[in-house]
């Protein structure tokens, strides 16, 4: 008898522990919904344009891309094709437009964004052609250790590649692709141009002479 009583004196603290352990079960949970998610969303690219630079001065050297409908079924075109003068060095520097967002919108200067997200984009390069003198050999779109100079980096210290740096060679034809992925929590000294999202992929004709 003894036994059952004590059972029955301690059974509404029992109940007390249940009841406090659901609340904080569902506070939980309801916290976990409430936390935004990381955007891995790739970025809605409609203009592409490339700025040339010589070092020695005078003006850009412009190649554009655009693609009005944006994830509809037009692919890119290319506007102007890239047009260097030989055994010249010019920085480039590549803006991005999302045309479907109206410009007073933050998601319309898609440079920015980038730029402000460095930690989780990078651009990688590659030409054929034999295009430049340096950086040699044909970029790192294809193979991972391949050289590019990049001007820019991120946080931790990693390449971004808004703006990167290009010695033409004496006079070829060829073409010049540029590759922007989408790398959050993916970015590292080891990632490539396969790892993430791809934000952008395209491949302009480019002539030295």
């Amino acid at each position: 008898m003894k036994s059952i009583l004590n059972h029955k004196k301690h059974h509404p603290r029992l109940l007390l522990r249940l009841f406090t352990a659901l609340v904080l079960s569902l506070a939980f949970s309801s916290c976990e919904v409430d936390d935004p998610e990381k955007e891995e969303v790739p970025e809605l690219i409609t203009s592409v344009e490339l700025r040339f630079v010589p070092d020695t001065g005078g003006e850009p050297v412009i190649a554009r891309a655009t693609d009005p409908d944006g994830d509809g079924v037009r692919d890119m075109e290319i506007a102007e094709p890239i047009k260097l003068a030989p055994t010249n060095t010019y920085t480039l520097s590549i803006v991005l437009i999302n045309g479907l967002a109206d410009a007073t919108q933050p998601e319309y200067d898609v440079t920015e964004e980038v730029r402000e997200e460095a930690d989780e984009h990078m651009f990688f390069f590659g030409w054929t052609g034999n295009l430049f003198a340096s950086p040699s050999g044909v970029g790192n779109a294809d193979d991972p250790s391949g050289n590019v100079t990049y001007l820019d980096e991120d946080a931790n210290g990693l390449p971004l590649g808004l703006e990167t740096q290009w010695t033409t060679s004496a006079s070829s034809t060829g073409e010049f692709r540029i590759i922007l992925k989408h790398q959050p929590d993916l970015k590292s000294a080891q990632s490539d141009a396969r790892t993430g999202e791809t934000d952008l992929d395209i491949t302009f004709p480019a002539m030295i002479d």
